[in-house]
């Protein structure tokens, strides 16, 4: 009852003042440091937002019992993707992949065994998205897993603002009020649907790229297109 009323009250805090009190609790360190920056205006027009596109890999979709493998991200300044800020980091892990989950990602055994350590890519991250706001396709993921990292590596989950290319485009399916085919929405059919090129898939950074380039062709369809305010998109 107790945490079904402090997630009712957090509903209505912004995600600054939430923001505010996690940096009263969080250890000093990199997540502190995180925290210390604000997060863009609700106010703020997209076309003057930091946004910072991510992506994961991961061994599963349960961020508590599996493993994140790499992570990419690349920034978007006032439209445009800036393909020489972008990062793509694979992470050390002990274990071997399944063969059919290697088989989707292309991470070997080898590569992760001399990838970074974890604590290494998320302080790296962390530095990327601060004052950003984060975008991603199907937020799911991306929020789970970098807050248990963040649980495991400082002992507190954070919080961010997060822009969904898939929220988006499901609510766009569902204002038309016509069926339509769930795989309508996988990133690479939404891509196709804007005419965007095919890309190569299940790798964290050129799928980033591709979900910024989703995002900016998305844009251009609203109404106020890139003066759209960010309370529009924002979820957290």
């Amino acid at each position: 009852m107790k945490d079904k009323l402090k997630q009712i009250i957090s509903q209505f805090k912004s995600l600054n003042v939430q923001r505010l009190e996690l940096l009263a609790k969080a250890p000093e360190g990199p997540l502190k440091q995180f925290l210390s920056v604000p997060f863009p205006d609700n106010k703020t027009e997209i076309a003057d937002l930091d946004i910072l596109a991510v992506d994961f890999e991961t061994t599963g979709l349960n961020a508590k019992s599996d493993k994140l493998l790499s992570v990419g991200y690349v920034p978007i300044e006032h439209g445009l993707i800036k393909l020489g800020k972008s990062e793509h980091e694979i992470i050390h892990s002990s274990g071997d992949l399944h063969k059919d989950n290697v088989v989707i990602h292309q991470i070997t055994d080898n590569e992760k065994a001399n990838g970074l350590a974890l604590e290494l890519v998320v302080e790296k991250m962390l530095n990327a998205l601060a004052g950003k706001v984060m975008l991603v396709h199907y937020a799911t993921i991306e929020r789970t897993f970098l807050q248990q990292a963040c649980i495991e590596l400082y002992g507190m989950a954070p919080i961010w603002p997060i822009i969904d290319t898939l929220a988006l485009a499901k609510k766009r399916l569902d204002r038309s009020d016509t069926a339509y085919d769930p795989n309508q929405l996988r990133l690479i059919n939404l891509r196709h649907s804007y005419g965007l090129p095919a890309h190569h898939e299940h790798n964290a950074l050129n799928d980033a790229v591709a979900t910024g380039e989703l995002f900016l062709a998305q844009m251009r369809h609203y109404p106020l297109g890139f003066n759209t305010l960010l309370k529009e998109f924002v979820s957290k």
